[in-house]
């Protein structure tokens, strides 16, 4: 049999030629636009699926990429760190030996060649820069706040009344920040203990131990409206308040202050405070310490060293004696409570691969040119 001819198409009819039959098919105009919705329906679902297929792709090579980065990311954090490190071993290793740590030093971002200029220090640079990416830092002494674990009732007192805390709110954060820290469950006066945090809305137990990091103070009742200082008004920082249902909103019922118990405290020092690198509101944590003499201390160890020591920083303790403000019996407690060393540091590490940032904290604790140890590394963001 041979065929002569296929299809004579219309627009609902066509006709088949086989031999010398002729069969006509008939198919109504429904079947047409079924038809057209299937087929539109098809080429829907096969795009979305490609759609779908391309996106998952692009995330997988994104994640990928991530991976990678992340790696050198991290490896030029802690090769930051490393150079902080280093850094901060070498002012201890300057001939003749540098007895005194200062904002004016290159380590906390100033230009004073006095005792590096001879050394490896006189052109060292806060970067590093690879093939990959590249990474800054800066430098931040934890002697210049004062140790909260090691800060008595008077201390604490002396702080509030720098941070302008009215003397009626200051025994139940005092007596609570001393539960918080002592290992019993004996509740000072005012203060709060594990009997009080467990009647919570998220109960916890009081730690009865030394505060880790400073923001275990937004746990402690009445110190979170404390931890961080706002400016008269001004609305400060959204921050976590456990008992937020119990005493009002965080902040509510203190006034505006322009520091904090951030400004004013570390978790991590050696318990003194840094003559040379301390605000005036952290000197007056220190009992007896007015504002004005305070101040004071601060203005006088400005300008440049000229190895007379009566000018720019301290070079020890007695060198407050120039200034007018203190007062001689001072003096004894200012060398009870201060130094001019730094033995505690906080470098904050930026660093960049392409359009990827991570942000990288340490602890660094030096005790000679030989021990400098990191205690602490890790990401932020």
């Amino acid at each position: 049999m041979k065929t002569r001819s296929l299809f004579t198409p219309s627009a609902s009819r066509f006709t088949l030629h086989v031999s010398r039959f002729t069969f006509h098919v008939s198919r109504p105009p429904s079947q047409n636009a079924i038809a057209l919705v299937i087929v539109m329906i098809s080429i829907f679902v096969l795009t979305m699926l490609a759609g779908a297929f391309a996106y998952s792709m692009k995330v997988e090579t994104k994640l990928a990429r991530n991976a990678n980065s992340e790696s050198e990311l991290e490896w030029l954090g802690r090769s930051a760190v490393e150079c902080a490190r280093w850094e901060l071993a070498q002012y201890l290793a300057t001939s003749p030996p540098l007895l005194y740590d200062s904002l004016d030093q290159p380590w906390a971002g100033g230009s004073s060649i006095v005792g590096i200029s001879n050394s490896p220090l006189m052109d060292f640079k806060h970067e590093i820069q690879t093939k990959k990416g590249e990474a800054t830092w800066t430098i931040v002494d934890l002697e210049r706040k004062a140790n909260i674990n090691t800060a008595n009732e008077a201390v604490l007192q002396q702080a509030l009344m720098a941070m302008g805390v009215d003397a009626g709110q200051m025994t139940p954060v005092v007596n609570s920040i001393l539960d918080w820290i002592d290992p019993d469950d004996n509740s000072r006066v005012q203060g709060a203990e594990s009997e009080f945090y467990q009647s919570l809305n998220t109960p916890y137990n009081a730690k009865n131990g030394p505060i880790d990091d400073l923001s275990e103070l937004l746990l402690i009742k009445g110190a979170s409206d404390l931890y961080a200082g706002v400016p008269p008004g001004a609305s400060g920082p959204a921050l976590f308040n456990p008992h937020a249902g119990r005493f009002g909103s965080a902040g509510a019922s203190m006034p505006g202050l322009s520091v904090g118990l951030t400004n004013m405290f570390t978790a991590l020092s050696d318990g003194r405070i840094n003559l040379n690198t301390a605000s005036a509101e952290v000197l007056q944590i220190i009992p007896g310490m007015t504002p004005e003499i305070a101040q004071g201390i601060v203005s006088a160890r400005g300008g440049e060293d000229d190895g007379s020591g009566l000018l720019g920083p301290y070079r020890n303790t007695g060198d407050v004696r120039r200034v007018p403000e203190v007062p001689l019996p001072m003096l004894g407690v200012i060398q009870q409570f201060c130094d001019v060393r730094s033995k505690t540091f906080e470098v904050h590490v930026d660093a960049h691969v392409g359009d990827y940032h991570r942000h990288f904290t340490a602890i660094i604790g030096r005790n000679n040119p030989r021990d400098v140890q990191i205690l602490t590394f890790y990401w932020t963001d």
